[in-house]
């Protein structure tokens, strides 16, 4: 399988919003707080499996494992969203990122 990339997280992201438009709230900034916040109880979702199962056994468990990767991308979903409320591209973040990895490459001495 081809590697995973976030544009690709954005194009699925506004086709769910459109094939739930009369149902969702739009994608824009007035509605990134509520994204944030659902991402936010996805990640609790993250946080209780590896709570309850440690994080060996939160991997050592095939189905355990299923349960902690499908949790992980209810989290990607809502980044994707949050992204998109806040006309973040793929680009703009690779960017960002790539001048943040620098900064912490020469950061700490070890």
């Amino acid at each position: 399988m081809a590697e995973f990339t976030v544009a690709e997280v954005l194009e699925m992201q506004k086709k769910l919003q459109e094939h739930y438009r009369n149902a969702w709230k739009p994608h824009i900034p007035e509605n990134g707080q509520n994204q944030l916040l659902w991402m936010i109880g996805e990640i609790g979702e993250v946080i209780d499996i590896v709570k309850k199962n440690g994080g060996p056994g939160a991997v050592a468990d095939p189905e355990i494992k299923a349960h902690l990767v499908e949790e992980m991308a209810d989290v990607l979903m809502y980044y994707g969203d949050v992204m998109l409320c806040y006309g973040i591209s793929a680009d703009e973040l690779k960017q960002t990122y790539v001048k943040k990895f620098e900064k912490n490459m020469t950061r700490w001495s070890v």
